[in-house]
């Protein structure tokens, strides 16, 4: 494996405006490539638009779903791939040939369609049906994995993404800022959004707290830490229907680092050049080596009742 520059974007999408979330998407993609970057990582549901489809029916929900790949949004990401020759992971609702719909997540480079994901642990819309794999593919010579948003609170999931050879997994997500069982959650005043050129400081500190940031970093850094992975972390920032999103995407490096985030309060990306030689040097490749699953295999596969319906507010 060779180094790899990889962008991890953030932007305020428009609830089912595919063509205006796509021109976004294009206009990173572009001033991304310029920079170096070979990959750009965008958020869950980033062409579709995501919190609208909680009021949606599923006459509606397939209206706005796609065919993979043989849907339009997979063509434009794929021309846009093409024209600036880089790979772009982005996300949309999709629905198969016998009208089931899904949470998806696809790769696409310049010769189409490389991977789709679809979320295991999906809500926001009781229609939408969970995924059952788990998802490895080649990018540049380096095994990436795809979980989508709830997906990683799940640590399964991530450690059996890396078992399967997984040295980078994108994180998509669209989360913080809203209520929780756990302290300090909560919404963040739509009118800060309005008002943050006037004063960033005020929304700074609501997106900064136990509503955003302060939750991300109690997890998501030890995702990359005990998996020995590359975790590409994209959030949308902005007004999500009616609710507020932080942003702060980011790529945190197998020692559980934070290696690039966006700290612009609008559309932007950051970048960072991924080593393989930490893959090797950070501690969760020893521990994954130093494994004993006949120990706790069993026990790690019990029976329990799934909670597939969760309440679409939690992270």
């Amino acid at each position: 494996m060779q180094n790899l520059k990889i962008a991890s974007a953030q932007f305020e999408h428009k609830s089912g405006d595919k063509a205006y979330n796509l021109s976004v998407i294009e206009k990173l993609a572009e001033k991304a490539a310029r920079e170096g970057a070979k990959v750009i990582a965008f958020h869950e549901c980033s062409i579709t638009g995501y919190t609208f489809a909680r009021q949606l029916s599923k006459i509606q929900m397939l209206e706005v779903a796609e065919c993979i790949p043989a849907g339009p949004s997979i063509q434009e990401l794929t021309r846009i791939a093409q024209q600036f020759d880089v790979a772009i992971l982005a996300g949309l609702f999709e629905k198969d040939e016998h009208d089931n719909l899904f949470k998806a997540y696809v790769c696409v480079d310049k010769n189409g369609l490389l991977a789709k994901f679809r979320k295991i642990h999906p809500f926001i819309n009781p229609h939408l049906s969970p995924g059952t794999e788990y998802c490895v593919f080649d990018l540049y010579g380096w095994k990436c994995g795809i979980l989508i948003c709830y997906d990683n609170n799940v640590i399964e999931n991530v450690r059996a993404t890396k078992l399967l050879g997984a040295d980078i997994i994108f994180m998509p997500h669209v989360t913080m800022c809203t209520p929780s069982t756990r302290p300090g959650a909560g919404f963040v005043d739509p009118a800060l959004w309005g008002n943050r050129e006037a004063d960033p400081t005020s929304l700074r500190l609501e997106f900064d707290g136990m509503k955003g940031r302060d939750w991300l970093m109690k997890w998501l850094p030890a995702r990359a830490y005990d998996n020995a992975i590359y975790a590409v972390f994209s959030n949308a920032i902005g007004m999500d229907d009616d609710q507020l999103k932080n942003g702060c995407s980011m790529i945190i490096d197998p020692f559980g680092d934070v290696i690039a985030e966006c700290r612009t309060l609008g559309d932007d990306f950051v970048t960072a050049v991924l080593t393989p030689e930490k893959l090797t040097q950070a501690g969760g490749s020893r521990y994954i080596k130093a494994r004993k699953p006949e120990l706790y295999g069993k026990i790690l596969a019990q029976e329990h009742q799934s909670e597939q319906k969760v309440i679409w507010l939690h992270e």
